[in-house]
């Protein structure tokens, strides 16, 4: 770099180089820095996913050791997952503020302290506060680690890096009931949270050399948007389960209501924001929109099938617990292989048709169980629920890089937040709707919930097939 006083004695060309964390965000990071950060992204995702299912299976234990009812005892999971919801998309807006490093950071660093907090618990208010700043910790990570892989990896390689992110996701869920069992068996319940620390130091030691670190917009960060949506989504999801536990439909409704009033209010006042923490203006593209919606749908698929195929398994089927944790473990396998082979065909083959492809098998997949004899033998009930998983991996991935690539790099933050509650929301809206079906139709014995996941799955096919019609 030449300063101004030095330009007029120096002959040569004056060459502006860009900074090295620049031209990172620019271009992807090189080998083998690429493999350094997506390491620290995979072992963020791994404890974030093994922390939610571990810590469900290891709820009645923890309830046990802390004298609590079971009623009482969800607030564990309730703690952690009303900070996630109410803060994903504030914090996904301040990744573009300040970068998406410091935020990814600063929540790996609060997920290792709360995870000390969790291990040195020793009642429920404690425990339930520590899993609060927990799901803190969790929401800085996954409100960014996607725009931090579109900054990791080339442009013409971002189908395989969201494939990746995906693989270890699905690798995870498989992985977390095994770790859970398996500390249980030789440990307290302290020990599951407290074995997470040093792997979480050791992701955050390698963000210090290994992420890229591209500028933020340095805009101002708006507080009164955050608080909407974080009544918002808050007041919905927390109406929206109700709905299937017991809560009067009134309580429900007035909720419901009162989330749509401030939804309203939000929107309203993004739309008059030049980059609002509710991506709003990224909704005016077709491609996003539709990602959105079909994204939606296809984890409401899903969590209709989590919460009601272990019924299913015991209730009509007739298998032992042992025999439903073999059988359900079909579906992150299959979903594991998928995610990494859509990764690299995404960038050979249309991503639309791929997602079509996808939630179509999906949709067979759980019509398949439903039609399953009582009798039916142990290799028929793993194909169909790996070829469940495999219809969901063939969509995940293409429809998440989907989502990414319509939107701006710079809005990279605010996409990754988008994705990120459309997540969660079909999620809430896939476990309330297996509650409301197991409360009005027949308990939990029936096949409904799977035939409901399937027509949701099969309405992300016609929502993927109008996507690629219109391009």
């Amino acid at each position: 770099m030449i300063g101004e006083d030095e330009a007029d004695s120096y002959d040569g060309p004056l060459i502006t180089a860009p900074r090295p964390a620049e031209a990172d965000y620019l271009d992807g990071l090189p080998v083998p820095k690429r493999y350094w950060a997506m390491l620290s992204i995979s072992l963020t995702v791994y404890v974030a996913v093994v922390e939610v299912i571990g810590t469900n299976v290891a709820l009645p234990t923890i309830a046990r050791s802390l004298g609590a009812t079971p009623a009482a005892s969800i607030w564990i999971v309730n703690a952690y997952q009303l900070a996630v919801v109410t803060t994903l998309l504030p914090f996904s807006a301040l990744g573009d503020i300040v970068g998406y490093r410091r935020v990814y950071q600063a929540g790996i660093a609060t997920l290792a302290i709360a995870s000390l907090f969790s291990a040195l618990s020793h009642s429920l208010i404690s425990l339930a506060v520590a899993r609060f700043i927990q799901g803190l910790g969790v929401s800085g990570v996954l409100s960014v680690n996607i725009a931090l892989v579109r900054t990791i990896f080339p442009s013409s390689m971002l189908g395989r890096g969201v494939g990746i992110n995906a693989m270890i996701s699905a690798v995870s869920t498989f992985l977390a009931p095994m770790v859970a069992t398996g500390i249980l068996s030789v440990a307290s319940w302290h020990w599951f949270f407290a074995v997470n620390i040093p792997v979480e130091i050791f992701a955050l030691v390698i963000t210090m050399f290994a992420l890229p670190n591209p500028t933020g917009s340095g805009r101002p960060f708006e507080y009164k948007s955050a608080l909407l949506s974080a009544l918002t989504f808050g007041i919905l999801l927390s109406s929206a389960s109700a709905f299937g536990h017991g809560v009067s439909a009134r309580t429900g409704a007035i909720g419901v209501a009162a989330a749509i009033c401030a939804g309203v209010v939000l929107v309203r006042r993004e739309l008059s924001q030049p980059a609002p923490l509710l991506a709003v203006d990224l909704l005016h593209k077709p491609l996003f929109a539709l990602s959105m919606a079909t994204s939606v749908f296809s984890y409401t698929a899903q969590m209709l099938a989590y919460v009601s195929l272990p019924f299913y398994l015991q209730n009509v089927l007739g298998r032992s617990q042992i025999e439903r944790g073999f059988l359900f473990s079909a579906w992150p396998l299959g979903a594991m292989a998928a995610d990494l082979i859509a990764g690299y065909m995404v960038e050979r083959c249309s991503s639309k048709l791929l997602g079509v492809f996808g939630m179509a098998t999906l949709s067979v997949g759980l019509l398949s169980l439903v039609l399953l004899p009582t009798r039916a033998a142990t290799v028929s009930i793993v194909w169909r629920i790996a070829l469940c998983g495999v219809g969901f991996g063939f969509f995940q991935t293409p429809n998440n890089r989907d989502i990414m690539s319509s939107a701006p790099k710079e809005r990279s933050g605010a996409a990754n937040g988008m994705l990120g509650t459309s997540r969660l929301t079909g999620q809430t809206l896939g476990a309330a709707s297996v509650a409301l079906i197991f409360h009005r139709f027949s308990g939990a014995t029936n096949a409904g919930s799977l035939a409901v996941g399937a027509c949701f799955a099969f309405g992300a096919v016609i929502l993927r097939y109008v996507l690629s019609r219109s391009e």
